[in-house]
């Protein structure tokens, strides 16, 4: 799949990706429904500010889409990782399709509420959550792992892309031909990716172990998410951008409308700025990466999005504003496609859409909550109010590089390396258990510091592979044996651990085998535990075997 007849010819960095059709076909057919959605979103914004008086109400408008990935998303990158991810794509657009065409209707009915209009949003919201951690996660599976950092960049841009053209295309269509007419736009252009979703197909690596239950599969991503210090500190980082960032496009129609005092045309032209930004800083990307750290550049990325907005507290002109929002997009782009990658690269490919999922879900549960935020400071207090504080915010957070650093982009192997299942005396099922493994080792007194260091890590990778109860004993009567002993709950989760197991985590045994020094390897003791309550009171001992 990663290698085509034109793999040959040349091609820049950046666009790398479309050399693959499967990539090619999908990304090109996602930009037709992120058109009518952007047209979709003006169209719903000035809507929501003509039928409501409440600021609240319009800025919560850009919360309705997010609050589901906010709520949705971990449930669905467990979908993702455990079913098709071609289907779980497939029945996101279709949720999506459905809302627009809905929406669609009612405007042309005649029935608008500020409720619906929320609601609908909300269940678009639901189809963006299924979709989202599926289509990033497949990423990894049609394209080179090399070309993941040029792929997500490229989505960024071809959204970006769209939102040059998009809101300024809804705003001339709201003035000239009314909502229903940028409705139906949105309802038609959702056809595309179904039908390509439906037409392409892609191979992915299947495991040979059955679908993990929704609830193991949760908590599973869960627990990775929070053992990895580089997927835990950008999440952390996205969800304080996107609550302060999101003040951008949150309160952007308040500022056409109060400050610029001007219409839709301004609105979509504003919108069509920040696009442009970002998508000049996603063409750029590359060579900023080569000038600077990723953690600095999301650091000044940060900084650009606050000078955005306190740009717009200072002017009343629209051109002023225009290149304002220029600045914020490029912030806006650099920051999303850096964190988006950092977590991409750090997780394995049996979890990778957990992970995303978390993210999407705690940076959507921001920018809900900033939406929220500085929707009511700007009804309370003032317009000016807020987007000074959101400035603030902003400064802060690229503060916070240096407590969650963004880590570097690397080419590190992730995938599930090969495990063959142990031949054991005893009839197991997969709830079979608990499983106590045990591993001995020798070591000399000279190496014993270097012994705890590896040890260190092999906790860390056993642990958020599935490991529970991991400990390391010294041998009181003989100093140089230590024994490293862990549970899983079944046998199951004990397969499921050494299949998860990526090469780059194997190399930390190869380590520890390099310092033990018995003649033979460091065996590994298998056994299954019993009560004394029950008839089975002695634990058996299963299978011996070196470590892999």
């Amino acid at each position: 799949m990663q290698s085509e007849a034109n793999a040959h010819l040349p091609i820049s960095a950046t666009l790398a990706p479309f050399r693959n059709q499967v990539f090619r076909s999908i990304w090109t057919a996602t930009q037709i429904p992120s058109l009518g959605w952007l047209v979709q979103t003006v169209a719903i914004s000035w809507l929501m500010a003509t039928i409501s008086a409440s600021d609240l109400m319009v800025a919560l408008v850009q919360a309705a889409s997010t609050l589901p990935v906010f709520f949705l998303s971990v449930f669905a990158g467990a979908i993702a990782d455990n079913f098709s991810r071609r289907w779980v794509m497939f029945a996101g657009h279709c949720l999506i399709a459905s809302a627009s065409t809905t929406l669609m209707i009612s405007v042309g009915l005649g029935f608008v509420s500020p409720w619906l209009i929320l609601g609908l949003g909300f269940l678009a919201g639901c189809g963006f959550a299924l979709n989202d951690p599926a289509w990033h996660a497949s990423v990894g599976d049609i394209l080179h792992k090399r070309d993941i950092p040029a792929a997500v960049t490229l989505m960024s841009v071809g959204y970006n892309i769209v939102r040059s053209v998009g809101p300024a295309l809804g705003g001339v269509i709201l003035a000239v031909f009314g909502p229903l007419a940028a409705f139906a736009l949105a309802a038609v252009s959702d056809l595309a990716p179904i039908s390509a979703i439906w037409r392409t197909k892609w191979e992915v690596r299947s495991s040979p172990l059955p679908r993990e239950r929704m609830t193991t599969a949760i908590h599973d991503g869960v627990r990775f998410t929070a053992m990895s210090l580089e997927i835990r500190a950008a999440t952390a980082r996205a969800a304080l951008f996107g609550l302060a960032s999101i003040s951008i496009l949150a309160l952007l129609p308040l500022v056409v409308r109060d400050q610029l005092k001007s219409g839709p045309i301004v609105y979509g032209i504003l919108l069509a700025g920040f696009g442009m930004g970002a998508f000049i800083a996603g063409m750029g990307n590359g060579f900023l990466r080569k000038v600077t750290s990723q953690n600095r550049l999301v650091a000044f990325a940060s900084v650009a999005c606050a000078v955005c907005c306190l740009s717009l507290t200072l002017t009343s002109s629209v051109p002023v504003a225009a290149i304002s929002l220029a600045l914020g997009g490029a912030g806006w782009l650099i920051t999303w496609t850096g964190i988006d990658v950092s977590v991409q690269l750090a997780s394995p490919r049996w979890v990778v859409g957990r992970t995303l999922s978390i993210y999407y879900a705690l940076s959507a549960g921001g920018m809900a909550a900033g939406s929220w935020i500085w929707g009511s400071v700007a009804q309370n207090y003032s317009l000016t109010s807020a987007l000074e504080g959101a400035a603030g915010a902003l400064l802060l957070v690229a503060a916070a590089g240096i407590v969650l650093p963004v880590r570097p982009w690397e080419e590190t192997d992730q995938e599930s390396s090969v495990f063959h299942p142990p031949d054991v005396a005893l009839d197991l099922k997969p709830r079979s258990g608990p499983i106590v493994a045990k591993v001995e080792y020798l070591i000399s007194e000279e190496n014993i510091e270097a012994f705890l260091g590896y040890m260190r890590t092999r906790r860390h990778v056993q642990s958020r592979a599935g490991a529970r109860n991991w400990t390391l004993q010294r041998n009181l009567q003989t100093p140089s044996l230590w024994t490293e002993t862990f549970r899983t709950p079944t046998w199951m989760d004990f397969l499921r651990l050494n299949h998860r197991l990526t090469a780059a985590d194997k190399e930390v045994g190869q380590h520890l085998l390099a310092l033990h020094e018995g003649e033979l390897p460091p065996q590994t003791v298998l056994s299954i535990e019993r009560t004394t309550e029950a008839a089975r009171t002695r634990p058996s001992t299963m299978f011996s075997r070196p470590p892999r």
